[in-house]
């Protein structure tokens, strides 16, 4: 099990090292413009990019070129935006030092690898068998439970809150990034 989860750990930073590049090439072309976006249009930005991989995994074919890799990279990102977005309130500036966006980042990023792992000790990588097309339908799963803890402004009774259900997504996608061979 331990050269399992060491290769796990080097897999899960060699795809976050792909979805950080972009992400902080992002930052410094746009800024920190996402800022504006409330919670519940992050989730959806998120519901759209993995309900487009179902569609393409079910049709098999993309007619504007870009294919799933590129929608689990952007569900990575903003998953940490809303991670970073739940933290930060109305009284913060919009407009952030793109270093501590760097640090925010890495902090969402470690914070969701250390649940990842307390996951697979549990699970026992079970994600390594499952198919990529189940790591989406879970995905949207969790978005589905985040809106509706979003429609009920928070409040849960039993379940977590959408934090943890944006750390299972980001890691649902970081796993389906590996299984793609993304590095």
């Amino acid at each position: 099990m331990a050269l399992a989860q060491t290769n796990t750990s080097t897999e899960f930073d060699e795809v976050i090292a792909v979805c950080r590049s972009l992400f902080l090439k992002k930052t410094k072309d746009y800024g920190t413009a996402w800022r504006i976006l409330r919670p519940s249009s992050i989730t959806d930005q998120i519901f759209i990019k993995a309900q487009r991989i179902r569609t393409l995994e079910e049709k098999k074919v993309s007619k504007v070129g870009e294919g799933v890799v590129s929608e689990y990279i952007g569900i990575v990102n903003y998953c940490v935006i809303a991670m970073m977005q739940l933290e930060l309130t109305e009284s913060d500036p919009n407009e952030m030092p793109y270093a501590e966006v760097e640090k925010r980042f890495e902090d969402k990023v470690t914070e969701t690898k250390d649940l990842m792992f307390a996951k697979n000790h549990d699970y026992g990588e079970a994600w390594r068998d499952m198919r990529v097309s189940s790591l989406t339908d879970l995905i949207l799963m969790k978005i589905f439970r985040v809106k509706q803890i979003e429609d009920n402004e928070g409040q849960t009774l039993a379940s977590e809150g959408v934090k943890a259900n944006y750390q299972d997504m980001l890691n649902y996608s970081v796993f389906a990034l590996i299984k793609l061979g993304v590095k």
